[in-house]
């Protein structure tokens, strides 16, 4: 089960949806506070503006969603399902994710700083331009995936892998080369210059022929 950073505990919820069918609902502009949904079809809903606080989501179906603006602050996802969802501009600082399956989802921009991902399953994701600024990557399985300019100051990396990923753009400064797993990951010159140095290396200019 993932833990929350800090030993955050867990929010109390305050009411319940238990086993409802909202797919296809527009959530737009509603605002929903301490609700756990269980087990609940959320399949291709549409919410921009939206909020969802200190909520919790087990076993709820959210392929096809998508979100724009909306925060999901402080939530957590348990066994959940997000194939083909979209998050653009979205907010979800503090959530956690626990045993979800994620497939080729997509995150467009947005605030996920202090998101708990430990072990997740992102090897179909594609990010772009968000911060994951000290996230909990711990473990995570990247393979494959792309992250193109996303933030990753501070991130938990260790024994992530990130083999095979394009990472173009993305802030790698967290990334320690021998803890995580970085095979054929694609970066750019700026970022082969700070991997090297965090095996202590040091980059200078080409010694000429003649000297």
């Amino acid at each position: 089960m993932a833990e929350r950073r800090h030993g955050t505990p867990t929010p109390p919820t305050d009411t319940e949806v238990v086993a409802e069918r909202w797919d296809g609902e527009d959530l737009s502009g509603r605002t929903f506070e301490r609700v756990a949904f269980v087990d609940v079809d959320l399949t291709d809903v549409v919410a921009r503006g939206a909020t969802f606080e200190g909520c919790s989501f087990r076993d709820c179906d959210l392929n096809g969603a998508r979100f724009t603006d909306t925060g999901f602050l402080n939530c957590t996802f348990t066994k959940s399902a997000f194939f083909g969802a979209r998050f653009e501009g979205c907010k979800l600082v503090g959530s956690t994710f626990d045993r979800c399956r994620f497939g080729p989802v997509e995150v467009v921009g947005g605030n996920w700083q202090f998101v708990g991902l430990p072990g997740a399953d992102l090897r179909q994701a594609t990010i772009r331009r968000a911060s994951l600024r000290e996230a909990d990557l711990t473990g995570a399985r990247l393979t494959g995936a792309t992250l193109h300019h996303v933030d990753l100051g501070g991130a938990w990396l260790h024994e992530a892998d990130l083999s095979g990923a394009d990472l173009r753009g993305s802030d790698l400064s967290s990334v320690d080369p021998v803890a995580a797993s970085l095979g054929k990951a694609v970066i750019d010159l700026d970022q082969a210059v700070v991997l090297v140095r965090a095996l202590g290396l040091k980059v200078e200019e080409a010694v000429p022929m003649e000297s």
